[in-house]
């Protein structure tokens, strides 16, 4: 198979000041072939549109190089188009005018970039709307229009980042398949799509492949080859297979993280830690399996809210990895299950304290002041040395919320304060 695209030891480090840096892409290796369509897959943070960017040429890595038919891509190359999230039409221009602008950019005369606007339009499914404004569209007709802009200009490879993330789920299923249909039987099908998504399921019925970025920073966790024919039947017994090996893989501990009072707790709120404890707990006792795709759906969480709370419960010590891959609840875990509200409560304050070091540094700076009260920006400067302003600002949110939860300590809104209010 012909290399369309070969990246090499890719590292990407943003400086948030000039001591502080950011590694969020570190050693990405692996290549695209022609007619291949790859699905990046990874939660929040692992820097999949930074890849992305830094692949159409928009961002330079701090290190390493992208290949483009063995060229390297120092700037935006001809032959790579991009599809964003969000529409990002201009709303004075018509459908034909938004769909004709990459072409002025090339050079393209007026009579031949109307034609093969034309074209990529008709191809999309808009023909009749060539006069109407952004305005006059649904939000999946936008993303229609986004897509003949960009294929438009003919390229090898297509980035796409969450395109189809805005879109309610028939809306974006419907374009997924549009799309695919249109790759599979038109003169699109030696060239190439990379899609970013945070979504497995839709990374299953689009791919070829699968790229599992690991997070914080990115890398490449594992490589799946998915050998299903398009199209592809969600509901058979491969298709959720993939889908299950990939929760696994994603939530599957890589490394043991030593933490500190800077590390980035995710947004795990509690009422969703609890329900996952419960959820959980129900199947262990009824013997069965745990089925991560089944219980996401059933508490209605997305695969980056899964992950956080899965990473929080196993800091916490409340569940654990099987030797097959799944999750269950320890000793601890089913003993919360079990408690009520007040031993909930109790259990949750031990934990905070022994596996989650901010928690018990707000704690213990707490109890060193004679007045038991400290101002939120003492804790927001302890965390400046690891953390951006706003990061921190997140961060000492969530673990106020626990704090709270667990009356290890009280919170007051309009001082900026934690105190011994109410402590256990």
């Amino acid at each position: 198979m012909t290399n369309l695209i070969e990246l090499r030891n890719i590292k990407k480090i943003f400086k948030k000041s000039e001591k502080k840096e950011l590694l969020v892409l570190d050693q990405i290796n692996f290549n695209i072939h022609e007619g291949e369509i790859i699905a990046l897959l990874g939660r929040s943070g692992s820097g999949k549109s930074t890849l992305l960017r830094i692949i159409a040429g928009l961002t330079k890595p701090t290190a390493g190089e992208v290949r483009y038919y063995e060229k390297p891509v120092l700037e935006p190359a001809q032959g790579i188009a991009m599809v964003f999230q969000h529409f990002a039409l201009m709303p004075w221009l018509t459908i034909l005018e938004n769909v004709s602008l990459g072409l002025e950019a090339l050079g393209v005369s007026k009579k031949e970039s109307r034609q093969r606007a034309l074209k990529a339009i008709d191809l999309i499914g808009l023909d009749g709307f060539e006069s109407a404004y952004p305005k006059e569209l649904s939000g999946g007709m936008q993303q229609r229009v986004g897509i003949a802009r960009a294929l438009v200009v003919e390229p090898k490879l297509l980035l796409m980042d969450e395109a189809f993330s805005a879109l309610d789920i028939l809306t974006a299923e419907n374009l997924r398949d549009d799309l695919l249909d249109l790759w599979t039987k038109s003169e699109f099908k030696k060239n190439s799509i990379l899609l970013v998504t945070h979504n497995i399921e839709e990374a299953v019925a689009f791919a070829d492949r699968i790229i599992v970025m690991d997070y914080n920073p990115g890398r490449v966790r594992s490589i799946l080859h998915i050998d299903l024919p398009h199209p592809r039947n969600s509901g058979s017994k491969k298709f959720q297979g993939y889908v299950e090996l990939i929760y696994k893989l994603m939530t599957k501990t890589t490394k043991a993280e030593i933490i500190d009072i800077g590390y980035r707790i995710p947004e795990a709120p509690v009422t969703k830690l609890m329900g996952l404890v419960d959820q959980i707990g129900e199947v262990q006792k009824a013997h069965k399996t745990i089925d991560l795709p089944t219980i996401a759906d059933d508490l209605l969480l997305d695969i980056d809210e899964l992950l956080s709370l899965t990473e929080i419960l196993k800091l916490l010590q409340f569940i654990k990895e099987t030797p097959e891959g799944n999750i269950e609840l320890t000793e601890a875990g089913l003993q919360f299950e079990k408690a009520d509200i007040l031993l909930r409560k109790k259990i949750f304050s031990t934990h905070l304290l022994i596996y989650i070091p901010l928690t018990k540094h707000i704690y213990t700076k707490i109890h060193d002041e004679p007045s038991r009260r400290i101002s939120k920006a003492q804790i927001l400067k302890d965390l400046s040395a690891y953390l951006s302003e706003e990061e921190a600002q997140r961060v000492i949110n969530v673990a106020i919320e626990w704090g709270r939860y667990a009356e290890l300590f009280a919170y007051d809104d309009n001082a900026e304060e934690l105190n011994l209010e109410n402590p256990i």
